[in-house]
């Protein structure tokens, strides 16, 4: 009789730490860092498809989006932030609020679809947008654009979703180099980070966008390549970005890995482990 009481103690307390085990990481990613993987080609060469990294919730400080959203459609799982902390959605606010600077890498709530996104920010409230020619204009003025060689990489399927980069040398087969223009972007505020382009497209030239308060524009520094505040979200493009959807600043990759899974080591990239975001 003690023996299975012993057992049943046992199993109890093993459930209890289990339990506990997940509050405590529940509220470690809903107060300090969030896991993100990056899953598309939109900020290469920043972030390569593949990389792993915590991203700095306290940078902003808090709001609704701050809250986890738990995706695992292979389980039929689907719970939203909004479902979690909806409650603080609407006013556009944040407890503790930080304010995010041009420049940043910051992951944040698409404002229609409610995935995450990440992005550069580079206009902030009150600022006139607008590309002329590929080239980043604020507030009337071109930003500093310097060239920078080209970003080469082997034209094969990446990441778990297979993607195929698109090259500005034209169709390249499998095996073959994909090419792409390589510059340093120089911000207002002396940030510096490279940019690709692949040649002319749709979004290179656009009208001028004035952000709204209390709004952000974030542009993918792969910039022929990215789904960014260039084309509005009424359009499937992400548009202004409200304050309150910010969910954190990427500081720094973790790890990386090149292949279909984390776990086929001989695809790990070495050399991006614990590398800072710039």
């Amino acid at each position: 009789m003690a023996e299975t009481e012993k057992s049943g103690n046992a199993f109890v307390e093993t459930i209890k730490t289990i339990v506990y085990a997940l509050l405590i990481a529940g509220v470690f990613r809903t107060i300090f860092f969030q896991p993100f993987w990056i899953p598309s080609g939109s900020m290469k060469e920043t972030l390569l498809i593949g990389d792993f990294l915590f991203v700095n919730k306290v940078a902003y400080g808090y709001s609704y989006a701050s809250c986890p959203s738990l995706r695992l459609q292979r389980f039929g799982i689907d719970v939203d932030a909004k479902d979690i902390c909806g409650f603080f959605d609407g006013d556009n606010t944040r407890l503790f609020g930080g304010e995010p600077e041009r420049g940043d890498v910051v992951v944040f709530r698409h404002p229609v679809s409610g995935r995450d996104y990440i992005k550069r920010l580079v206009g902030l409230p009150g600022d006139r947008v607008q590309m002329k020619a590929g080239v980043l204009n604020l507030n009337g003025r071109p930003v500093e654009v310097e060239d920078a060689g080209t970003f080469e990489e082997v034209m094969e399927p990446q990441g778990p979703q297979r993607i195929r980069p698109r090259c500005a040398n034209g169709a390249v087969g499998d095996g073959g180099m994909c090419i792409k223009e390589r510059q340093i972007e120089t911000l207002p505020n002396d940030v510096q980070h490279t940019i690709l382009n692949i040649g002319p497209q749709r979004v290179d030239d656009t009208g001028v966008y004035t952000v709204p308060e209390g709004h952000y524009f974030f542009i993918g520094d792969n910039r022929d390549n990215s789904l960014d505040s260039r084309v509005p979200a009424a359009a499937n493009g992400v548009g202004f970005v409200p304050y309150e959807n910010l969910i954190g600043r990427a500081d720094r990759i973790m790890f990386s890995s090149a292949g279909r899974s984390m776990l086929f080591f001989w695809t790990w990239r070495g050399d991006r482990f614990f590398k800072a975001v710039q």
